[in-house]
């Protein structure tokens, strides 16, 4: 039943009647009224403000004199009835709008990021060393799905470093099909492993989209219904994994989910200390001095490298450090937390 429709669309023809065709005009919405309640006799019939609106304009009309026929007041424009699929059909796969929107504030981010040989830097901040060799995931949630593999960087090497990444985007709704990326060395793809650079043929495809940065060095994955942002990168003969992730999106994981290093940083077992192999080698002091060069701050960027350039002997490993840092300057949401002092 619509009677307050017609009575709210009477109530507006009349707010602001004035002067001397103020009678006519009241007529006309009189009539006007008249003809809605007509429209919504069938749906109304029990209504019992249909019934008083009905006796109440009889009522009027023989007050001000209005005949029953003439002509009506134009109809008021009404407003766009509200697209309830209108925001999040076109914003639902922009993962910043629709926290805005439901949230009225920014969403936050964290970073994690995984180079060298291989060095984790977690979502908190944690900065570890690992031996890890073989695969591990660095993240494993409801939207993410990341796994380094690694190997000795020379034989009979202790340190490893990243040799193959995969990376799976899992299926989301109306967003995108579920894509997989693939990294080894010396094949940094710009493709997903189906071929596309893109999320698919669903509505939010474009959400998901993977460019080169640098052919054969550099790719980014923008990830815009995660909120999230990946960088891959081949310095040398290692991979390095850089992520920027809502932070709803990097806790959306169950405890069987619990072997994340990007959440808990290595395996004690697995940890090792930078500081062991340095000490006191002349190959240091020269891997001090190459590092010093692109890393100005003598953070756990800079030690990272001293310690990667002495156990390997290879000094592209001082782009590797270089690239994690620039990366989580681009990442990090607190800037103050770009170096990490230990």
């Amino acid at each position: 039943c619509k009677i307050l429709r017609c009575n709210s669309e009477y109530v507006a023809a009349t707010l602001n009647l004035r002067g001397s065709s103020r009678n006519a005009a009241y007529c006309n919405a009189l009539r006007s009224y008249s003809h809605c309640t007509r429209k919504t006799a069938r749906t109304c019939r029990g209504d019992l403000a249909y019934h008083s609106a009905v006796h109440g304009i009889e009522d009027l009309m023989i007050q001000n004199n209005c005949s029953k026929e003439g002509p009506t007041s134009p109809p008021r424009p009404r407003p766009p009835a509200p697209d309830h699929r209108g925001f999040e059909s076109l914003d639902i796969c922009n993962y910043e709008k629709s926290f805005l929107y439901k949230h009225g504030r920014p969403p936050g981010y964290q970073h994690c990021a995984a180079f060298g040989d291989p060095h984790i830097r977690t979502f908190h901040d944690d900065f570890h060393t690992c031996r890890v060799e073989g695969s591990w995931p660095l993240l494993d949630n409801d939207y993410l799905f990341v796994q380094a593999t690694s190997s000795p960087v020379a034989k009979g090497s202790n340190a490893t470093v990243t040799s193959k990444l995969t990376i799976i985007f899992k299926n989301m709704k109306e967003c995108i099909d579920q894509k997989v990326y693939q990294a080894e060395i010396d094949n940094l793809p710009a493709a997903f492993e189906d071929g596309s650079v893109n999320g698919g043929e669903r509505p939010g495809g474009s959400s998901l989209a993977i460019r080169e940065r640098s052919p054969g060095r550099h790719v980014e994955i923008r990830a815009e219904y995660i909120g999230t942002t990946i960088a891959v990168r081949q310095a040398g003969r290692q991979l390095s994994f850089s992520i920027r992730a809502a932070e709803e999106v990097a806790r959306a994981f169950t405890e069987e989910q619990d072997l994340q290093l990007c959440v808990g940083g290595c395996p004690r077992s697995q940890r090792i200390s930078r500081s062991e192999c340095c000490r006191g080698r002349p190959a240091a002091e020269t891997a001090r001095a190459l590092c010093k060069e692109m890393l100005p701050v003598e953070d756990v960027y800079f030690q990272s490298c001293v310690f990667d350039v002495v156990t390997s002997g290879d000094a592209n490993f001082t782009m590797a450090a270089h690239g994690a840092l620039e990366d989580a300057r681009v990442f990090l949401p607190n800037a103050e937390k770009l170096h990490i002092f230990q």
